[in-house]
């Protein structure tokens, strides 16, 4: 009798026991639903669709060339006396860079100049010896004029005078246009060799970029076409040109090379590689943010907003620029989107068909 009643108080405790574990396993399985269910719609920003210039983007990558370059080199051999300048030194049109000793060159020009003179005096006895009168030569044929000064060794002297003022004049180097000096190593009272180049003018106002864009994106360029150079060692900057040639051949490996002059504003290097935007405006399209744009099952879908509903739309793309895309209309497979329908922006990455959504400010 007492086993019976020890066997019937383990039985109600066991009763007890899954009561309540079953309890506590409710309470649970409720408090986890309440976790994974969202408690407030969808937060998201819309815009209103609605067509606008699109501005085409095409990025390539080149490389800045200086669109004036000279190598300089003296004439004439010497020794250099002054040096006026020095690598990376910006330069006018016309300022004095070095020159050489000039103390030979000056006398060989007097010398010449005397020459020229004995000569002179040389072809007015000629003149006079042939009964013509010196001090009005227009009325000495031409025949008769060239007879005499060859006779009187006029005009090699007059070649031999031109040419040693030519080489004294150009003993001094000077800037052929604004720029930066580059390549300069040589060094003062040392020998000037004719057949080196002493130093470089690279124009670093006009700079130009060279570089290549796909054949199929021909139609999307033309010259006059606005560009922006980024330099890879300056990323935050950005120097505007425009596009100036478009070579009509295309390589082996379906590239055309473009040129685009560039405003440098003395701060590219000639050699430097850059990042080519081209930008060209294509007229009003249907434009969204590319932020618009989303996933399903491969397919791009933008969501519409009706009634405080997200919408699926599924959608085709053309082109693009950093920001935006367009939308290509009357594709087969693709929903009907139309100008003045509001556009899902952002909070559309977990969205799905017909689910509420509340708008929030941008």
């Amino acid at each position: 009798m007492r086993t019976q009643n020890y066997r019937n108080l383990l039985y109600v405790a066991l009763l007890l026991l899954t009561a309540c574990s079953g309890e506590k396993k409710g309470k649970t399985v409720e408090e986890g639903v309440a976790t994974v269910l969202p408690s407030n719609d969808n937060e998201v920003t819309i815009e209103v669709l609605k067509p606008r210039v699109f501005d085409h983007e095409l990025v390539s990558n080149g490389k800045v060339v200086a669109g004036g370059l000279a190598d300089l080199r003296f004439e004439t051999t010497g020794i250099v006396s002054h040096i006026y300048v020095k690598n990376g030194d910006y330069v006018r049109k016309g300022q004095k860079l070095a020159e050489l000793d000039k103390f030979r060159l000056k006398n060989k020009t007097a010398q010449a100049k005397d020459a020229l003179d004995r000569a002179k005096l040389e072809l007015q006895d000629v003149l006079i010896g042939q009964g013509y009168p010196v001090d009005d030569t227009s009325k000495v044929p031409a025949d008769i004029m060239q007879l005499a000064r060859t006779k009187s060794g006029y005009e090699q002297s007059l070649s031999q005078y031109e040419l040693a003022k030519y080489e004294e004049e150009h003993a001094t180097l000077l800037a052929p246009f604004d720029g930066v000096v580059a390549n300069l190593f040589s060094k003062p009272y040392n020998a000037a060799n004719t057949s080196e180049t002493f130093c470089t003018i690279v124009g670093s106002q006009n700079m130009e970029a060279d570089f290549t864009v796909l054949e199929n994106e021909l139609p999307l360029i033309k010259t006059g076409d606005k560009v922006v150079v980024t330099p890879y060692s300056d990323a935050a900057s950005g120097y505007e040109g425009h596009i100036v040639q478009i070579n009509p051949i295309v390589d082996d490996k379906g590239m055309v090379k473009v040129k685009a002059f560039v405003n440098g504003k003395g701060k590219l290097f000639s050699g430097m590689n850059v990042r080519v935007n081209v930008h060209r405006s294509l007229g009003k399209q249907f434009v969204i943010p590319k932020s618009a744009v989303v996933l399903r099952s491969g397919k791009q879908v933008v969501f519409t907003l009706k009634k405080g509903l997200a919408r699926w739309n599924y959608v085709q793309t053309g082109l693009e620029n950093a920001d935006e895309c367009t939308l290509v209309t009357g594709v087969p497979q693709t929903d009907k989107i139309e100008e003045g329908d509001t556009i899902i922006v952002t909070g559309n990455v977990n969205l799905a068909h017909e689910a509420p959504v509340r708008i929030i400010k941008n």
